[in-house]
């Protein structure tokens, strides 16, 4: 335990983006797919968009599979209690999956009604920079509240004033949990899974679990306390009723630990790859302070000063959504996606890829592919546009992934991007604090890629 203690500092630094250039380098030599041991786990990699689309677009069912490791049955999860995310590929993921999906959309996702409440939101976060009055600040906790509270809207009912304690605690718990789920200790609990027994700083991942377990059990007992069966809420609500619906199904995968389970997997889905993504978008903003003058130019022109962006605005605006995009290409923040397992033999350009086969799919080689991109190394949102200056499509853009295990929050988090960054580009003029160095392009390894903390000042246009 003591050497384990030893090496943890260097295992928590290991530079993810040499991991990241590792397998870059190896796609270069042995092509776009080849075969890695880690551990006592073998993995295929599979990188470019022609393998990629092959693989997730042509044969997504056959990929639809998910690897479970000893952490997940130390942190309770069973083969029917397992959220969306982490879920293998079975009833419990098809039910899952489709009732959230089907929740998402009776509770707005798609409709006018989400919208205006984005639209509200976004006003209350614009409200919070003006409150700063100039002065430099970090715009992390802001824009993670904000998103946030359009995910928590449909889960809890309502939104939270930022400063909400209950709420802030439950983020930070999220968020801490699943940046130890990716750490050192999670990696120890997956190759010696008996030292969950034992006293250490690896019992942190357990506790984080068993903390969330508590927050969320609060906000579920005062719905149980308040439920009316006829008049659903929310999604904590429409899950009740589906689990007294269900309740003399053995099998049933509707239970409250997977209720806790899946609503943290909407957290992660909706909140924490959403305002990591609307950070690195102020970051280039004052990197690259003519690509904001250029936006602000575009807004002014379509939009004005005063009226509320709406997504119908998105097509009248097509260098602010180029940029929007290219900020989610470039970015890079969930560079691997989620591992994914074989469910049958399948073969993949050529190669015969066995059932069980664990597959790490490079989304960076897509998004930074040399092939499709004219400058894949370099912030360039003339990337998604035509000679005309119109938007254009690029079908090699798969941050959300594809198929099967697309990201759940795909079509939410495309809504919040274009009007939670357009409205604060209507609204300030984003640049560095006097004085004070360019803040650095390093990112923070965590569960997803985050820009190193920086803080700017917003300036009222």
């Amino acid at each position: 335990m003591e050497d384990m203690l030893a090496d943890e500092q260097y295992y928590k630094h290991i530079k993810l983006f040499e991991v990241c250039n590792c397998i870059d380098m190896l796609s270069k030599k042995y092509g776009h797919l080849y075969s890695l041991q880690f551990g006592w786990i073998h993995v295929v990699v599979v990188n470019g968009y022609d393998a990629l689309k092959e693989l997730l677009i042509k044969k997504s069912e056959d990929c639809a599979g998910r690897l479970y490791l000893p952490l997940n049955k130390i942190l309770g999860f069973t083969e029917k209690n397992e959220g969306v995310v982490s879920a293998r590929y079975g009833r419990s993921w098809k039910e899952q999956r489709r009732f959230t999906l089907s929740t998402l959309r009776n509770f707005g996702l798609g409709k006018k009604s989400l919208e205006e409440r984005i639209i509200e939101e976004a006003g209350f976060l614009c409200n919070e920079f003006q409150a700063i009055n100039g002065h430099p600040f970090d715009p992390d906790v802001i824009l993670y509240n904000t998103v946030a509270n359009v995910i928590g809207s449909i889960i809890f009912g309502d939104r939270f004033q930022y400063g909400d304690k209950a709420f802030l605690e439950l983020l930070h718990a999220i968020e801490e949990n699943l940046n130890e789920r990716t750490e050192f200790w999670s990696l120890i609990l997956n190759v010696l899974p008996w030292t969950v027994h034992l006293p250490g700083p690896h019992q942190k991942v357990v506790e984080g679990k068993r903390r969330i377990d508590e927050l969320l059990s609060v906000f579920i007992k005062q719905h149980k306390e308040t439920y009316d069966p006829s008049e659903k809420r929310d999604f904590i609500d429409a899950f009740l009723a589906e689990m007294e619906k269900v309740k003399d199904d053995p099998d049933t995968s509707f239970s409250e630990e997977n209720l806790i389970l899946t609503t943290v997997d909407l957290f992660f889905a909706g909140t924490d790859t959403t305002s990591t993504t609307l950070r690195w978008a102020l970051l280039f903003m004052v990197l690259y302070p003519d690509i904001q003058n250029k936006i602000h130019e575009e807004i002014d022109k379509v939009i004005g000063k005063e009226k509320n962006i709406k997504t119908e605005d998105r097509v009248n605006l097509p260098f602010t959504d180029a940029v929007i995009h290219e900020v989610q290409r470039y970015a890079d923040i969930i560079p691997g996606g989620v591992p994914r397992k074989m469910i049958r033999d399948v073969d993949i350009m050529g190669y015969f890829i066995p059932k069980g086969t664990i597959i790490l799919t490079n989304l960076s080689s897509v998004l930074k592919d040399d092939t499709v991109w004219e400058k894949p190394h370099e912030f360039y949102p003339e990337h998604f546009l035509d000679s005309n200056g119109k938007f254009k499509k690029q079908d090699a853009f798969l941050p959300f992934s594809a198929g099967h295990r697309i990201c759940l929050g795909e079509q939410l988090a495309r809504t919040e991007l274009f009007i939670f960054f357009t409205a604060m580009m209507q609204r300030f003029t984003f640049h560095f604090p006097d004085g004070e160095p360019k803040p650095s392009t390093i990112k923070s390894f965590k569960a997803i890629m985050k820009p190193s903390p920086f803080k700017i000042c917003a300036k009222l246009r």
